[in-house]
């Protein structure tokens, strides 16, 4: 199971030397276009109210994201990811995309002579 702490954007994880590595694992997230609460998000920003709904709404994207590298970096045998980028793309349509990648790699903590 990979832990969230070796899930990292750096390449390499520190504390840990990599000994193997499975190659590059991805998630992919989508939302549709919901013209209501558009609608609603728009009247809220014109009226000063913060959007929090569309912050949630990102941070549940991402999750689904991550889930996915964590699913697939698992089955590969990695016990961390390192390098993880999201990209985030929003289609004409309104509809929401966000791909997450890193590579899966097996991590071992340093022993007492390891730099």
């Amino acid at each position: 199971m990979i832990a969230p702490e070796a899930v990292v954007t750096f390449d390499e994880l520190e504390g840990h030397r990599i000994v193997k590595r499975y190659g590059y694992v991805s998630g992919v997230a989508t939302r549709p276009r919901n013209r209501l609460r558009a609608t609603f998000r728009s009247l809220g920003m014109l009226i000063g109210v913060a959007p929090g709904e569309f912050v949630s709404d990102a941070e549940q994207l991402r999750g689904e994201a991550l889930e996915g590298i964590y699913q697939r970096a698992n089955h590969l045998g990695a016990n961390a990811v390192i390098g993880l980028s999201f990209h985030v793309s929003e289609s004409p349509d309104g509809s929401c995309k966000i791909v997450a990648f890193g590579e899966a790699v097996l991590a071992v903590p340093n022993g007492p002579g390891d730099a």
